[in-house]
């Protein structure tokens, strides 16, 4: 069963899923990161500017056949339909809802801010996901 974690009280989403990204690369956790179109493309451009000397590899999934073999589980995945990436290990959503096919992956973060929109969204994901049986852990970041 998906393990789920939800970071709450983030300052903004974008910058904690670059260092959420980061640490996974360390790790060597395959990881995939889906949301709307135009979070994914702050989200990008947000890892190209992140750590200037600590380079997050990451690309699009519909140009994975782009990317060397030996590189697949090292690269960060982006797609609006998270089906698409090449690996199911690790899941970060950005987006307003729950994620398609979020269950095939092994662990599902959901990145949550101080906004009042975002936490209600957050919410109801939560609810979702409990509701299904799933055991989430709760992490909080910033103060509420």
């Amino acid at each position: 069963m998906t393990e789920i974690n939800f970071y709450f009280n983030v300052a903004d989403r974008v910058d904690y899923a670059c260092r959420l990204s980061r640490k996974a690369q360390r790790q060597g956790v395959a990881l995939a990161v889906t949301g709307s179109h135009e979070t994914l493309m702050a989200f990008d451009r947000q890892l190209w500017a992140f750590a200037p000397v600590e380079f997050v590899a990451h690309t699009w999934a519909e140009r994975q056949a782009e990317v060397p073999a030996r590189l697949v589980d090292a690269t960060v995945w982006l797609s609006a339909e998270p089906l698409d990436a090449p690996r199911h290990e690790a899941l970060l959503n950005l987006g307003d809802g729950v994620p398609i096919g979020f269950e095939t992956f092994a662990r599902l973060y959901e990145v949550v801010s101080t906004a009042d929109a975002d936490r209600s969204t957050a919410r109801s994901r939560w609810k979702t996901y409990a509701d299904r049986g799933y055991a989430i852990k709760r992490h909080e970041i910033g103060a509420a």
